[in-house]
C-alpha cells in the first residue's frame, strides 16, 4: 500500500517546511522530498494544513467511557485507543491506576494480547501504583499501597511484547532495597519513573543515580520546590538526564511555573501527557474510580471534594495549550508530544519524527490545530 501525502507544512527534524510530499509505503516513510512522483499511490491532499508526528501519550488512564481499572480486557484496550485516535494519539501506553495485584495482573494481559492482535496505537502498559506514598496520594486509593515481593517485581516485568512503565515512591523502600529493585526492573527492560512521591531532593537524586528514568506529572503529588528545600520538583527539575511527564490543562499547573521548568530543563526532557480519564473521546462526563463517583465539567475532572482526578484532556489540546497558554512555539509543543516521548520510551529511532525509514504515525492539523485525520502505519 503506498500513499503519498503532499500540499502541507510538514514538520520534519528541521522545522516546518512548505512544498514537501510525503511518500509511505506498507506502513514505512520511505521519502519526503519535493515533487515527489508516485504512479501507483493514493495522493491525499491535505489542504494546505500541517502534518506533524503522531503523538505518544504515555499517561493513558482511560478514554472513550472505559476506565482501564475497570475493563482491564482487550476490548477495554482497543476502546481506549479508538478514543484517543481522534485526537491525533498514535501511540499510547494504557496506565492502570493503584490496585489489587489481580486487576495489575489482568491488565498487562490484555495490553499483551491487544499487542499480540494488532490494536493500533498499543505500545506497552504504564503501571501507575500501587507502591506509591500516602502522603501524596492523589486520587488513588491508599488502601491499595504496599511494598511489592519478588513476586510482584517478577509480574511487572511480565509484558514480554511491549514497553512497560512503572510509577513508584521511591521512598518507599530502604536505600539499600531501593536500589536493588530499581537495578532488577532496569535490567528487565522496566522504565521506572518517580511519583505520588514525598521523596526529598536528596531521595529524589539519589533514586535518579539509582536509575529511575524520570517523573510522572511533574509538579503534581511529589515535593514541591522551596528556597530552602528544593524537594522533588527541584530535583526533577535540575537533573539533566531524566524526562518529565507534564499536564498542560490549566488545571493541574500554573501557566507560569510550567514555563520556568521547561526553561530550566534542558531541551528534549519535557514531555507532553494527558492523565486521561473515560469522559476523553466518551459520551458521559462522570465516571467512576475504586466505585466513587467522579465528575469533569469545562475539561476539569474532580472528586466529589473539588480533588482533581486525572484529566479530560487530549493530545492534540495538549498541544494547542502549550502554545497558546505556555507560549512555546507550534514546532518545539509537536515534538513534546511525539519525539520526546518517543525518545523516553527508547523507540526514537522509529517513531516520533517525520523522516526516512520511520512508521508512517502521522496527523493532519487544520491552522486552528484541530485534527483532520491520523494514520498509524500508514492506515
Amino acid at each position: 500500500m503506498t500513499t503519498l501525502f503532499r500540499n502541507a507544512q510538514v514538520l520534519t527534524p528541521q522545522g516546518f517546511e512548505r512544498g514537501l510530499d510525503v511518500l509511505v509505503e506498507n506502513g514505512r516513510i520511505i521519502d519526503v522530498a519535493r515533487d515527489l512522483r508516485a504512479t501507483s499511490a493514493t495522493v491525499v491532499d491535505l489542504e494546505d494544513g500541517l502534518l506533524v508526528p503522531g503523538f505518544i501519550d504515555t499517561q493513558v488512564n482511560g478514554g472513550g467511557d472505559v476506565l482501564l481499572n475497570d475493563t482491564p480486557t482487550v476490548d477495554g484496550v482497543r476502546r481506549i485507543a479508538e478514543a484517543h485516535r481522534k485526537f491525533g494519539t498514535t501511540g499510547l501506553m494504557p496506565t492502570l491506576i493503584s490496585d489489587d495485584v489481580a486487576v495489575m495482573r489482568a491488565a498487562i494481559a490484555a495490553v499483551r494480547d491487544a499487542i499480540d492482535q494488532g490494536v493500533p496505537g498499543v505500545l506497552g502498559i504504564h503501571l501507575e501504583g500501587p507502591w506509591l506514598a500516602e502522603a501524596r496520594k492523589g486520587v488513588h486509593d491508599p488502601h491499595k499501597f504496599h511494598t511489592p515481593d519478588a513476586t510482584e517485581l517478577d509480574l511487572v516485568a511480565s509484558l514480554g511484547n511491549g514497553r512497560t512503565m512503572v510509577t513508584l515512591a521511591p521512598e518507599r523502600f530502604a536505600h539499600d532495597d531501593r536500589h536493588e529493585v530499581l537495578r532488577a526492573l532496569a535490567e528487565r527492560g522496566v522504565l521506572v519513573c518517580a511519583g505520588h512521591t514525598a521523596a526529598s531532593y536528596e531521595q529524589l537524586r539519589d533514586a535518579f543515580a539509582a536509575g529511575v528514568r524520570g517523573v510522572t506529572h511533574l509538579f503534581n503529588a511529589m515535593t514541591p520546590m522551596g528556597s530552602r528545600e528544593p524537594g522533588g520538583v527541584g530535583a526533577s527539575i535540575e537533573d539533566p538526564d531524566s524526562w518529565c511527564g507534564i499536564i498542560i490543562d490549566g488545571y493541574h499547573v500554573s501557566d507560569a511555573a510550567l514555563r520556568i521548568a521547561i526553561a530550566a530543563k534542558p531541551r528534549g526532557k519535557m514531555m507532553l501527557v494527558t492523565d486521561a480519564m473515560p469522559p476523553v473521546g466518551g459520551k458521559r462526563e462522570d465516571f467512576t474510580l475504586y466505585g466513587i463517583p467522579m465528575t469533569c465539567r469545562d475539561g476539569k475532572c474532580t472528586t466529589a471534594e473539588g480533588g482533581l482526578a486525572g484529566s479530560a484532556l487530549d493530545m492534540a489540546g495538549a498541544v494547542r495549550n502549550t502554545v497558546q497558554r505556555v507560549g512555546l512555539p507550534l514546532d518545539e509543543a509537536c515534538r513534546m508530544a511525539s519525539q520526546y516521548p518517543a525518545e523516553f520510551l527508547g523507540l526514537g529511532d522509529e517513531l516520533g519524527k517525520i523522516a526516512p525509514g520511520y512508521r508512517a504515525d502521522l496527523v493532519w492539523l487544520d491552522r486552528d490545530l484541530q485534527v483532520r485525520g491520523t494514520w498509524i502505519g500508514g492506515r
